[in-house]
């Protein structure tokens, strides 16, 4: 582990965390989600396009990305337009802490996908526990969202298959993409294909009026840092140090998150909220393996 894990770990977690105060903000500001998320795409997608062409020469950018066509249309709805689009739904409902309690999921729904189709995943108790209790986690912040109960549970869902999405792109990159394209050809080709899926409907749900300007400041902070810049980092740790060592992510970005909104908008953050957010994180800790279940009988060793 190089000296530049924990610096990388601690900005990709402040910045992810960032994003759904940014969507918070965006959205209630006077973009609809579709609008919103097809220009968060579409100018992260950009981004990452020069960075590439910084880097290895447009026509080469260029090549790449239409070679890996198919991956990157497939990634950018499982990874980024359909995700992108129900989270941003889901907060015009909820909080923006609530959302990234109900985001911290995404390890769990690994874990269920994982063990049906990756072959060398196993089931076992911990594992079966670990998930029970965190879907326990989700439900339990489900019910105690604050605003209208039947909203605020409909936008918490909306979030968790928001997970649901992103697990799966994750799992189709394991079984599919591992070694064949770079990660960030993928990223940028597969947020250009989101921004085009999503632009008919940004267009056709056009705000009537000009959103605020904290909401335009909010796009443009969410497409460079909190998905732009955000992508080349993750691509950076998990060259230097594989992907399992991203997962730390899952349990520092809800708490981040929840302060963002509670400093920045006003968010009241609850007991019953974090013992939620205590739950999920129980349960990824026991599905992942970090924290294991003592099974059987102590050993003793001779004196």
């Amino acid at each position: 582990m190089t000296r530049r894990y924990w610096p990388m770990i601690l900005t990709l977690a402040f910045l992810w965390g960032a994003s759904y105060l940014f969507i918070k903000v965006g959205v209630d500001g006077g973009f609809s989600p579709a609008s919103l998320m097809s220009a968060r795409a579409l100018f992260a997608g950009f981004v990452l396009l020069g960075y590439l062409t910084a880097t290895m020469g447009l026509s080469r950018a260029v090549a790449e990305i239409r070679t890996a066509w198919l991956a990157c249309i497939v990634l950018g709805v499982l990874n980024a337009a359909v995700p992108f689009w129900l989270v941003a739904w889901g907060e015009t409902h909820i909080d923006s802490g609530i959302a990234s309690i109900a985001q911290a999921t995404v390890p769990l729904f690994s874990l269920l996908i994982g063990l049906r189709f990756l072959p060398h995943e196993r089931v076992s108790a911990t594992r079966i526990v670990g998930i029970g209790i965190g879907l326990v986690g989700a439900a339990f912040v489900a019910g105690v969202a604050p605003g209208d109960n039947a909203t605020a549970i409909i936008g918490v869902l909306a979030v968790v298959l928001a997970s649901v999405f992103y697990a799966s792109a994750g799992i189709f990159s394991q079984l599919r993409l591992r070694g064949t394209t770079s990660g960030s050809v993928l990223a940028t080709g597969s947020l250009l294909a989101a921004g085009c899926m999503l632009l008919p409907f940004g267009i056709a749900q056009h705000p009537v009026e000009m959103p605020t300007a904290g909401a335009a400041g909010s796009l443009l902070l969410l497409a460079v840092f909190g998905t732009a810049l955000a992508n080349l980092i993750l691509f950076h740790v998990i060259a230097l140090h594989g992907a399992r060592r991203v997962s730390l992510v899952t349990y520092l970005l809800p708490g981040i998150a929840l302060v963002y909104g509670a400093i920045l908008l006003g968010e009241h953050i609850s007991a019953a909220e974090l013992t939620g957010l205590a739950l999920i994180l129980l349960g990824v800790a026991l599905g992942s393996g970090t924290l294991r279940l003592q099974t059987g009988k102590p050993t003793t060793q001779a004196p």
